[in-house]
């Protein structure tokens, strides 16, 4: 497994030893020893989620204020821009962002840790994404901010206008949310 730190040192992007030949690959996709021993995070999973996107579905922008979540991100199938927010008022990259392409092809994974707000747009038809969690979804807790906070300034993937739900569309302005201290 090969970690690289993100301009956002805490968000980890992770890519993990394959093994292919002319049957197919193998890799683990989560081994906690290893995930603790290569990243230093100690938080415990507890949920597992899987969504399905066509492409141009934008979800996002994330977060729960309280029961805050850690989220480990990886696609199976198809491909998103995955992007975190620092949304940490006393962290030194407090409204930073960063993002990455994430693919069923590439492998990779994202470690977006608690006190960051977490969205995705999908590249392609039938995109499936998986990722756990370190606490449980708690709706009274989870709030939305706007994708295209202009203060956020996010750059991403479109081909197109976006698909959005009505959840997010009503998201808040990042200097209207509410944010971590």
């Amino acid at each position: 497994m090969n970690i690289t730190q993100t301009d956002i040192p805490e968000v980890l992007l992770i890519e993990p030893r394959v093994f292919g030949d002319e049957r197919g690959f193998f890799f683990e996709s989560f081994n906690e020893k290893t995930f603790q021993e290569k990243t230093g995070v100690m938080l415990p999973f507890v949920q597992d989620n899987h969504s399905r996107s066509a492409k141009n579905v934008l979800r996002g922008l994330h977060y729960q204020v309280q029961q805050a979540q850690g989220k480990l991100v990886r696609v199976v199938a198809g491909a998103i821009y995955d992007v975190a927010v620092d949304i940490r008022k006393s962290s030194p990259t407090f409204g930073q962002w960063v993002g990455y392409e994430l693919s069923g092809a590439n492998k990779r994974q994202l470690w977006i840790p608690p006190g960051f707000a977490h969205g995705f747009i999908s590249l392609e038809d039938g995109t499936e994404v998986l990722y756990k969690t370190t606490d449980y979804y708690a709706p009274a807790h989870e709030r939305s901010i706007l994708w295209n906070d202009p203060d956020l300034g996010i750059h991403w993937q479109l081909d197109g206008e976006p698909i959005v739900s009505a959840k997010d569309q009503a998201g808040q302005p990042f200097q209207q949310a509410d944010l971590f201290d």
